[in-house]
């Protein structure tokens, strides 16, 4: 049975918005949704694992949970979805250590 999703891409490949666009309506730049069957939103979301790179994704479906959704994420991103109890919360992490400021610290000078 069809349900609804949700993927949200930043910074990867033009082919990967294309096939995207193929079975969801991208409503605003890197925002895709639709409503396709499991078998379909699972093929879609391994694509994007495969290719997302450097960039980063966030699938959101219908799910049978406490929620009524379930969320995935791909790449490199600072939120990061958490089961508590069966509650799926958002982590957040530390920001990556910025280098410019790792070579001021060892050259002071």
């Amino acid at each position: 049975m069809p349900s609804m999703l949700v993927i949200a891409t930043t910074a990867v490949p033009d082919h990967l918005r294309g096939a995207l666009s193929r079975w969801t309506s991208e409503v605003v730049p890197g925002i895709f949704v639709g409503t396709v069957s499991a078998r379909v939103r699972e093929q879609l979301w391994d694509a994007v694992s495969e290719v997302v790179g450097d960039g980063a994704a966030v699938l959101v479906h219908s799910a049978p949970t406490e929620q009524g959704y379930a969320i995935q994420t791909a790449g490199t991103r600072r939120r990061v979805p958490m089961d508590f109890d069966g509650l799926t919360l958002i982590r957040m992490t530390a920001p990556p250590p910025d280098p410019r400021s790792a070579k001021r610290r060892q050259n002071p000078g």
